[in-house]
């Protein structure tokens, strides 16, 4: 796991270099800076657990560098522990309310110094775990007891402890992402970042400083220094989404990262440390992508410590029921409807469609029932989707609703299946279509259609 990071900022060289000294002997990573601009700039750059911040320096004092620190979302903001030797209650209490987690004045002492630094630290640890557990109970249950979602969790209950690297295969729809965050959260890591990458959504010139991050004038456009994925998810989980779209080069990098556990952002100098899990996920068969030459062979195996299979709806439709239900409670409590009850014609309904959009597609009609539909029980004639039979994909669809849910469903199962073709490529699936991105956007938004790119 990586070591806890420190930041001592103080005008004072000598002040620095003891606090430092004294810090590194009890173990922790400690980096120092002159001026609050230098603090503000080192935490751009690099994550830190706590900083020991004095209130009077030259230029940006420290009150207004610790309320800027406020402004850092809350998982990667350190704990801040002020300093002063002009100190008084109403400066302590200022500091307190600006968000500081103590006030220490000089002279100081060592034991004071070491005893509040790890109160500081336990404090933020807690938090984040709190975050993590909310995450846990809130956003990556698992639904479905069928055979294959059994064996799923199971195969999670074994291997989510470990750092070993899992490559969870699937088609688009399936719940990989939700996989990648249950393995993160019930790994050791779980109070760490977990940081996702949509390879197939960023842009070519784009992926490598995305990944490894980039300093200020490294190529046209890097107008300031940023902070790579992989640097932020150091201590967490790296989840590379759809990582059988990465280029060739791009692979060649992370191999290296995973190889050397390091990592050398755009127009760096030197490399980074970095210890992140990797979690990959595809939607395509890499054995046939790596024969193509689309894939390089070593980065599979090094992906592929274990392997994960999200199956597909189809293969698992006694889960419907479940997963209804489930979908539409969240969404009669988040736009504060009247609970759904489906009919057992409704249930018989879905489980005759064939699912290409898989359990995406499946939410994204429950989201739309409870939007659409004013009553409580909602039976086949609600369930507004081109209601093709398992393994009649040459027959003519039967259709119910309105002649505008009709043309919304074709117009929806349409953009869906380009959204497939296309491994989920927004950019992609807007040229198939003809359409600007922007426009195939709020289609998709019109429609229904949740994707994240």
């Amino acid at each position: 796991m990586k070591s806890t990071r420190i930041l001592v900022v103080d005008d004072e060289p000598g002040i620095r270099q003891s606090l430092g000294g004294v810090l590194q002997d009890e173990g922790y990573t400690v980096e120092t800076a002159a001026s609050g601009e230098i603090c503000l700039d080192l935490l751009g750059k690099r994550a830190f657990d706590a900083v020991l911040l004095d209130v009077w320096l030259p230029g940006m004092d420290g009150m207004e560098t610790l309320s800027q620190i406020q402004e850092i979302p809350p998982l990667d903001r350190p704990v801040v522990v002020m300093i002063s030797g002009h100190g008084n209650i109403e400066t302590a209490v200022k500091a307190t309310k600006l968000g500081a987690f103590d006030f220490l004045e000089k002279p100081l002492t060592i034991e004071k110094v070491l005893v509040v630094v790890k109160n500081g630290i336990h404090q933020r640890k807690m938090e984040r775990e709190l975050r993590a557990l909310h995450s846990t109970n809130s956003g990556s249950k698992i639904i479905g007891e069928s055979v294959p979602m059994k064996a799923l969790r199971q195969q999670l209950g074994l291997m989510a402890s470990t750092n070993g690297r899992v490559l969870i295969f699937g088609e688009s729809g399936t719940g990989k992402e939700l996989v990648a965050k249950a393995i993160h959260q019930m790994s050791t890591r779980a109070s760490e970042s977990f940081i996702d990458v949509n390879c197939a959504a960023i842009p070519e010139d784009m992926i490598e400083s995305e990944l490894f991050g980039h300093f200020k004038g490294s190529f046209p456009g890097a107008h300031e220094d940023k902070i790579g994925k992989l640097q932020r998810a150091d201590g967490g989980t790296l989840f590379l989404d759809e990582v059988g779209d990465m280029s060739l080069k791009t692979q060649a990098k992370v191999l290296r990262a995973l190889d050397e556990g390091r990592i050398e952002p755009v127009g760096a100098t030197e490399s980074i440390q970095v210890d992140a899990r990797v979690i990959a996920a595809t939607n395509k068969h890499l054995e046939e992508e790596i024969e193509r030459g689309n894939f390089r062979e070593d980065l599979f195996y090094r992906l592929n410590v274990i392997p994960f299979y999200v199956p597909p709806l189809r293969e698992r439709m006694e889960d419907i029921p479940l997963l209804c239900d489930y979908f539409l409670g969240e969404f009669t409590r988040a736009y504060g409807r009247k609970a759904k009850e489906l009919t057992a014609e409704a249930y018989q309904a879905l489980s005759d469609y064939s699912w290409p959009g898989n359990v995406r597609e499946l939410r994204n009609l429950m989201e739309r029932i409870v939007i659409m539909n004013p009553q409580t029980k909602v039976d086949a004639r609600h369930v507004p989707l081109p209601l093709k039979k398992k393994g009649a994909s040459e027959k003519r669809p039967e259709w119910s609703g309105s002649l505008q849910e009709v043309r919304e469903a074709a117009e929806r199962d349409y953009i869906l299946k380009k959204l497939e073709e296309s491994n989920g490529n927004v950019t992609r699936t807007a040229e198939l279509l003809g359409l600007e991105r922007s426009n195939l956007y709020r289609k998709m938004k019109a429609l229904g259609i949740t994707f994240k790119d």
